[in-house]
């Protein structure tokens, strides 16, 4: 049995597996001439639907405040980024650690990756308070 404070982590490591797979694939599949700018914008948009996967699953097995749940899955992401990404793929390639976190792109999804882990987080947990009220019928 997985213990319940480890809920968070694990489903953080499965919304980090997915934005870094986006990430990486979108280098193989060149559309722009900036593929680093090419990059961005599919990590951008991959987030949306990684982090709303991760958040409903989670859900799904545990509770805790979305806003919680978004600070976990933020700094198990940027764990993962330090010890994995950056070394193993950024490096590599003529990038740095300074250079991937001195990035505005970086926190500008990190932004963007709490604020959807938050509102869709209220919107799970409001949606199950309100069926759960109908179920055992408070409801006004």
């Amino acid at each position: 049995m997985i213990s319940e404070n480890l809920y968070p982590i694990l489903y953080g490591v499965l919304v980090w597996i997915l934005g870094a797979s986006f990430y990486l694939l979108s280098y193989y599949v060149p559309i722009l001439e900036n593929t680093e700018q090419q990059s961005h914008i599919v990590m951008a948009l991959a987030i949306i639907p990684s982090a709303c996967l991760g958040t409903y699953l989670f859900y799904k097995k545990s509770y805790i405040k979305p806003s919680s749940l978004a600070l976990t899955f933020i700094i198990v992401a940027t764990i993962l980024d330090a010890l994995i990404t950056v070394p193993v793929f950024i490096i590599p390639n003529g990038g740095s650690f300074s250079a991937f976190y001195g990035d505005p792109m970086f926190y500008s999804i990190v932004v963007e990756f709490y604020f959807i882990v938050l509102y869709y987080g209220n919107y799970l947990t409001k949606r199950a308070k309100t069926k759960k009220q109908f179920n055992t019928g408070t409801h006004a």
